[in-house]
C-alpha cells in the first residue's frame, strides 16, 4: 500500500526484485542490534540462539496502542511453543519463541526484525503488522523468510520472502462487495485516513461493480478517535440518499469499529433503516456480545473471514494447545483472526521443519524447501497452500498472493454463523481489480 506516511488499520463485509540472501550483516546494523530487548520477549526458560539443536523464531504484534492491538497473536505462539515443546519439539529439536511489542509504529517494527536477526531467528511467524517498509529490509538482507503475516500491506503479497497463509484485506474486501452487491442500495464505507486504509475502497468496490453495483461512498475517518457521531451521522445520510432501497455501512476501523459502532447506534434512529457489513478481525462473537448480541447493531450484519467460523470442528486442535498450554490467558481469544492466524502460521512452521528430516534448519533451509513446491494441509482451514514465485494474481501486484478464498458469516439471533458453505474463491474479483 503506497501514499504518505500515516497510521495503521482492519476493515470489513462482499514488486520486489528476489534480494541476495545476505550470511554476513553489515558492522551499523549489529550496532543497531544492541539493545532491542526492550518490549520484547521470549518462551520462559529459552534464550533465543541457544540449545544445540534448537530452532529460534519470533512472532510480533503491536499491544498496548490507541489504535488496532493483537496481543493474542504472541500470546499465542509463547503458548505453542510450550506445546510443542511438550511434544518432544519439531523433529526432536525445542522450539524458541521470541515475542517483540510492534507498538504500531515504524521504529518498533525495525527494531523487532533486527532483533529477530540479531538472535539468528530461522524465520517469523504469525505475525501483524503494517509497517512493511520498517521491516522487510532488515528481513530480506538476512534472507528471513516472514511466514503467515496478518496480511494488510501490499508488500505481505510482494515480498519474494513472505509467504502468506489468508488473502489478507484484498480478498476480505473483494468478497464483502461480492456479498453486499445484490442486496444493499448506497453503500458507505468508513475506514481510516491512513496508508493502510488507501487500499480499502478499490477492494471494496471490485467485488461492488463486479456484481453490477455503484462504487461505494469513501468516508475518512482518525482510527483513534474516541467517539464517531459526525462520522456515523454523515454515514446514514450517504446510505439512505435512495429512499427506494436499503443502504448498507462498512465502518472498517480495525479495533475502533466498536467505537463508531456505539455512535452508528445512537445515530440510526433518526434515519431509516440500514444495512451493517464487516470483516472478522473488526468484530467477533465477543464484540457482538459486548454489543448488544441480537438487539445489537451487528444483527443482520454480513462478515467476510479467511476462516471457517470460531465453532468449527476444524479449530480443535488449536483450542486443545489453548486449553492445555493457556487457559488463564486472556489475551488469547480462539475467535480472533490474529489468533487463528498464528495457529495456521505455526502449523505451516511446523510441516516446512518436518520437511528438512536431519537437515540443517536455517533461514535458507527453509526457503528453499517453500520455493521448492511444498504443499502444506492446514486441517481444511485454509485450500492446501504452496507457493510460487509468480502466483495467479501477478498480473495485479500480488504475487504472492496463493489463498483469495474467503468464508461468509451473517450474524443471526446475535451469533455469528456460515451464510454460505464453504469457501468463496475471489482470484476472479481481485483479477478486475485497480489497484496501481
Amino acid at each position: 500500500m503506497t501514499g504518505r506516511r500515516r497510521t495503521p488499520s482492519t476493515f470489513l463485509p462482499g514488486l520486489l526484485t528476489r534480494p541476495r540472501r545476505a550470511r554476513v550483516l553489515i558492522t551499523g546494523a549489529l550496532a543497531a542490534c544492541a539493545s532491542l530487548a526492550a518490549g520484547c520477549g521470549v518462551v520462559p526458560g529459552a534464550t533465543g540462539g541457544s540449545g544445540d539443536d534448537a530452532i529460534t523464531v519470533m512472532t510480533w504484534a503491536p499491544q498496548d496502542t490507541a489504535a488496532t492491538n493483537k496481543p493474542g497473536m504472541p500470546a499465542f505462539a509463547r503458548a505453542y511453543a510450550r506445546w510443542i515443546n511438550g511434544q518432544g519439539g519439531i523433529n526432536g529439536r525445542k522450539l524458541n519463541v521470541l515475542t517483540c511489542n510492534e507498538h504500531n509504529d515504524s521504529v518498533s517494527a525495525a527494531k523487532c526484525a533486527r532483533r529477530a536477526v540479531k538472535e539468528n531467528a530461522v524465520a517469523v511467524v504469525g505475525s501483524y503488522s503494517q509497517h512493511a517498509d520498517s521491516f522487510f529490509p532488515p528481513l530480506e538482507g538476512a534472507g528471513i523468510p516472514y511466514i503467515g503475516g496478518y496480511g494488510i500491506t501490499n508488500a505481505e503479497f510482494t515480498s519474494p520472502l513472505s509467504y502468506p497463509v489468508n488473502g489478507g484485506q484484498p480478498a476480505l474486501l473483494a468478497g464483502l462487495g461480492s456479498a453486499l452487491a445484490p442486496s444493499c442500495g448506497p453503500v458507505t464505507l468508513v475506514r481510516p485516513d491512513t496508508i493502510a486504509g488507501d487500499q480499502l475502497p478499490v477492494l471494496l468496490d471490485s467485488g461492488l461493480e463486479a456484481g453490477g453495483h455503484a462504487a461505494a461512498h469513501d468516508q475518512l475517518a482518525r482510527e483513534d478517535a474516541t467517539e464517531y457521531g459526525g462520522q456515523a451521522e454523515r454515514a446514514l445520510q450517504r446510505a439512505t440518499a435512495d429512499p427506494s432501497s436499503t443502504g448498507c455501512v462498512v465502518p472498517a476501523l480495525g479495533d475502533r469499529t466498536d467505537t463508531f459502532m456505539d455512535s452508528f447506534r445512537r445515530a440510526r434512529e433518526d434515519y431509516p433503516e440500514v444495512r451493517t457489513a464487516t470483516v472478522l478481525g473488526s468484530v467477533d462473537q465477543t464484540a457482538i456480545n459486548a454489543t448488544g448480541g441480537a438487539s445489537g447493531p451487528y444483527e443482520g450484519s454480513y462478515v467476510t473471514g479467511w476462516y471457517p467460523v470460531a465453532g468449527d470442528a476444524r479449530w480443535d486442535p488449536m483450542r486443545k494447545v489453548i486449553r492445555e498450554e493457556a487457559f488463564g490467558d486472556n489475551h488469547i481469544d480462539p475467535a480472533d483472526a490474529g489468533v487463528q492466524t498464528t495457529w495456521i502460521a505455526y502449523t505451516v512452521f511446523k510441516r516446512i521443519v518436518e520437511s528438512l528430516g536431519d537437515r540443517e534448519v536455517t533461514a535458507d533451509a527453509i526457503t528453499r524447501a517453500l520455493d521448492g513446491g511444498l504443499k502444506v494441509g492446514t486441517g481444511g482451514l485454509t485450500p492446501t497452500l504452496q507457493w510460487k514465485f509468480q502466483d495467479k494474481l501477478a498480473s495485479i501486484g500480488f504475487p504472492r498472493l496463493v489463498n483469495a478464498n474467503v468464508t461468509l458469516q451473517v450474524v443471526r439471533e446475535g451469533r455469528l454463523v456460515s451464510a454460505r458453505k464453504g469457501f468463496v474463491d475471489t482470484t476472479k474479483t481481485l483479477e478486475s481489480a485497480d489497484v496501481s
